[in-house]
Parts: structure tokens; sequence; C-alpha cells
């Protein structure tokens, strides 16, 4: 027995009288529970409810609650009065009209009960599982990803700003636990320095007097941490989340010199994807990818480009802003295999298309990964000019490079990357280097003698494959359809505030991004129920045209 209590999700029969006098041509969230049926089940959550204490809500109520408050951008608080008022709701919910819902407050319990369980896809993926069953969800041979920026639910801090709000965390935090203790440990000035919120604003403008806040800062903090980490000092003051924020923000922003605290320059801070840039969610990270710079996290969306049904997002991931797009596709890869939704082609950007990608795609999913390959990183290729790799011939038994004027390569060496990525390194000889006539064609090596880099046999030919066949038409076509994805962005963006994270950290805006999806599709599904395929992006003109 588990301490909920069930639901079955059977509309009482008041309630239907009143919603289909309410709505006599029906609503979006009538025609879903109709064509689609309830979307989850208590027994889906049952794990995550332990077989004693007070019963509470219906699991599966506050999962499709969960949903239906992200396909309106509700707050919580909303949301419950939606479930209380709202004869639309209590129709989709089976509820009786007389039904009066549920305290608000019991929303973000469910959410952290989710994320411990483990059970937060099934927001996503319990729908999709239902549309399945209803044909609506036919034809997945053709997906396409792509990403956006995600801002976190968090103020842009500079550097003064973050370590200052730093040790007004973990103040706050010691004054609500052991207030008398701390009297003991500052003096009185701490309370001008960390009493309110620091802000750029309130801050000296000289630099002179930023330097010694600054310092004075950093002695504080370095103050406090001596005393949270003594020997004799209680183990649960170093075990308070604020207080291991405090420790790992001041091994990035200040070293110990001669027992003094310093300021670190700009040049030796972490790397960003490491770097904590506000103590309320040390899990953001800063970006800048082209003209946009942001803090938080990016959204992966995987959807279908179907022409027989609705295009429906399949995977979400959500990933800190400096992870790079084309490092998640196996992992996108392997969880839509494990749904059994994988396509026989993915069509993703530029930075998705790399050799490892294209083999592993290939011959571990039995995917055709499309896309447009980068041209090399050498000059020629970058310019167009010269000679790049693709106008030397090579002779792969005999390891040896022909170049455009006929001459052969004096050496072949396997040489690794940093990341660890092996590649082959030919030079030609200084004889022949120095005195062609194609020499400022080919190299612009001080010694004038050319080298030759490229990857292995199986990745070398397969990028020879892939740049050949983006120059067909076939590809041309086939890859046109990547740009739908781009309105998808603009519908989650627009429609759903997709790039805006509600909660802190990772994990929670990742469930904030399921929900979305889910709220997605079934937008797009009761679109294509009402309006059907001829309604999909079409202008009142595009309409007028012939057939």
């Amino acid at each position: 027995m588990t301490t909920f209590h069930p639901h079955s999700f059977e509309i009482p029969e008041e309630s239907i009288q009143v919603a289909q006098a309410s709505f006599p041509k029906g609503s979006k969230y009538m025609t879903l529970r109709e064509k689609l049926g309830p979307l989850f089940k208590d027994d889906d959550f049952e794990t995550l409810f332990s077989s004693q204490g007070q019963a509470g809500q219906s699991p599966a109520i506050l999962a499709l609650v969960t949903v239906l408050q992200h396909m309106e951008g509700l707050t919580d608080r909303e949301a419950a009065d939606a479930v209380r008022g709202r004869i639309d709701w209590k129709y989709w919910l089976g509820l009786p009209l007389t039904d009066s819902g549920f305290h608000y407050s019991i929303l973000s319990p469910f959410r952290d009960r989710l994320l411990k369980g483990g059970l937060e896809t099934q927001l996503l993926e319990k729908i999709i599982l239902k549309l399945k069953e209803c044909d609506l969800l036919a034809d997945k041979r053709q997906q396409r990803t792509d990403s956006t920026h995600v801002l976190a639910a968090v103020r842009t801090l500079n550097r003064l700003e973050c370590v200052g709000e730093t040790m007004r965390r973990v103040l706050d935090d010691l004054a609500r636990l052991a207030p008398d203790w701390l009297l003991e440990q500052i003096t009185p000035d701490w309370f001008k320095r960390y009493s309110v919120r620091v802000e750029n604003y309130r801050l000296p403008k000289e630099k002179s007097k930023q330097q010694a806040l600054q310092q004075q800062i950093g002695e504080d903090g370095w103050h406090l941490l001596k005393i949270i980490h003594h020997k004799e000092a209680s183990i649960w003051l170093r075990e308070m989340p604020s207080a291991e924020v405090l420790r790992r923000v001041w091994v990035q922003q200040y070293y110990i010199q001669d027992e003094q605290i310093q300021w670190r320059e700009n040049k030796d801070l972490p790397p960003h994807k490491l770097l904590i840039v506000s103590p309320d969610d040390i899990e953001a990270r800063n970006r800048t990818k082209r003209d946009t710079n942001w803090t938080g996290y990016a959204v992966h969306l995987t959807e279908t480009c179907s022409q027989s049904g609705p295009n429906l997002i399949t995977h979400v991931e959500t990933t800190p802003a400096t992870v790079q797009d084309g490092s998640i596709l196996d992992k996108l890869h392997q969880a839509l295999a494990d749904k059994d939704l994988l396509p026989e082609e993915h069509l993703a950007d530029r930075a998705c298309i790399s050799v490892d990608n294209l083999l592993n795609a290939r011959q571990v999913h039995g995917i055709d990964l499309i896309g447009p390959v980068g041209g090399g990183g050498s000059w020629q290729a970058k310019e167009g000019a010269g000679f790049d790799v693709n106008c030397f011939a090579i002779d792969w038994e005999t390891q040896t490079v022909t170049c455009p004027q006929g001459k052969q390569s004096q050496n072949w060496r396997v040489r690794k990357e940093k990341f660890g990525h092996d590649y082959v390194q030919v030079r030609f000889s200084p004889d022949d280097c120095k005195i062609c006539s194609s020499q400022f064609d080919c190299t612009r090596s001080i010694l004038g003698i050319r080298r030759v880099s490229f990857k292995p046999q199986a990745e070398y030919e397969a990028l020879q494959v892939a740049h050949e066949r983006q120059k067909t038409d076939t590809f041309k076509q086939t890859y046109k359809k990547r740009a739908g994805i781009e309105g998808t962005i603009s519908q989650g963006t627009r429609a759903f505030n997709l790039r805006r994270s509600r909660y802190l950290g990772l994990a929670k805006t990742h469930l904030q991004h399921l929900a979305t999806a889910a709220a997605m599709n079934l937008a797009r599904t009761i679109h294509w129920l009402m309006e059907g395929e001829s309604q999909r992006s079409c202008s009142p003109f595009a309409a007028l045209a012939p057939i």
C-alpha cells in the first residue's frame, strides 16, 4: 500500500455535462482527453512513495498538472488554482466539479521526488508512448536536432559580485543555524559589507578601492574557511553546502602566497567549463557563442520530420552552456535506441558532424548522420586557395603521399592529437620543395617545406565520402528539412519560455525542459487533430497557390 490517493481518471457524469455545455464545440483539452485518454497512471510513479506515512495527492494528477502548467506558462500557485477553477482541466483530470484540488506547495516536492527517483523522463516518455499507440508517431525515419541557449535563474555577476555574494550566502546560513557562534567569529565591519545584496552599482567606482575590497573579502572568506575547517570545529560546519561553495569559489578566485591571500589575474582563472559564476547555481556556466554571451545551460531538442503526422519531440538533453553540441550525439543516439525511436537519417548542423560521430552513428546504431562537413583547418582549405590535403594522392599500402607536382613524401608518421586521436603526418623533401614552382601555393613555412596531416584511412575515407555527398542535389534537398528545427526552437522560445530556467541547477532545469517538450508535443498534437496537415505553417497567401 503506497501513501497516495490512487486516481482512476474516470470523468464524473456531472463534469462531462457541464464541460459539454460550457464548450459545445469542444476545447483543446477536452479533445486531447477524448483522443488520447489518460496520459499517466499512478503505477508509473509508485516507486517514489513509501508504504508508510500520510496519504498524499495522486502522482498521476501531479504529473499531468506539471505538463499542463508548462503548456500555459503557469506558476505552481496558478496551476493549483486552475485545477480548482477550470472546467476543462477538471474534465481532463477526471475530477468532480466540487473537487477542491490541492495546495500549490506540493508541486515542488513532487518535482524533487521525480529527480530523486530518476523518473523525470517519464513526463515526456509516457506521452511519446501514448502518441505512438494512437499512430501519431508512425514516421520516425527522419529526425533532426538543434540546440539553443538557456539563461539560468540567477543574476549575471562580475567576479567581485560573485565573491561578495558567496560570502553573504554562507553568513546568512550561519546566522540561521549558529547565530551566537557566528558573532564570536566576526567583527562589526562585516555587517556593513555583507548585510545587503552585493550589486555592481553599490561597489566603489575607483579601481584602487575595488582592489582593496577584493582583498578584504578574500581575507574575510579565508578567515571563515580556517575556522570552519579547523580540526576542533563541528563537522556540520564544513558539510554545509554554502561552506563548500565558499571553499570552491575561493580556490578559483584567490591563491595563497607567503601566507597571504591574493586575487587571481583573469588569465589564471579556471576554464569556463569549471568556473563557478554564481553561488546560487554552481552548475551554470558562462559561454560566448558567436555573438551571444550567456550564463546558464544549453538545451538540445530532437524531433521527427514527418509529413504524415505532427512533428514531435522525441528526446531532450540539457547540458551546461560550455558543452559542445557534437559531444552529446552518442548519448542522444543511445537514448533514442532505448526508447525504440532511432531514426534512419539524422539531420544535424556542422557542430555535430565530426568523423567520430559519422562513424559511430553508422557502425553502432545504423544511422545515416547528415550534415555539412567542415573543410579542414589548413589555410588552404579556409581560403579556398593553394593545395589542401585533398589535392594530394595518398597510397595507404605503401604509406606514401604524392603532391600535385608528382613528388613523393619523404616520411610517414602516426601521431596523437592532444585529445588522444591518431593522425598521420607526412613530410616532403626540402630538395623537392625549395625548387618547386608552386611552393607559395603549397606552404607558408619559413623553411619552405610542406607537411601534410590527415586522419587514418577509415576516418579519412569517411570524410571524403561526406565531402563528396554534400555537393549533390540529393543531399541539399534532404538537408533542407533540418531548417524546420529552427521553427521548433522559435516556438519553444516564444510560446513556452524555453530559454529561461524556472529553477536552479542542471537537474531541475532538465526536468523543466522535459515538461516543456511534453507540452509542445501536446500542443502540436491538438493542432494536428483540429486543423490538419493543410494548416501547418501555411500563410493565407500561400494557401492560394495552385496545387
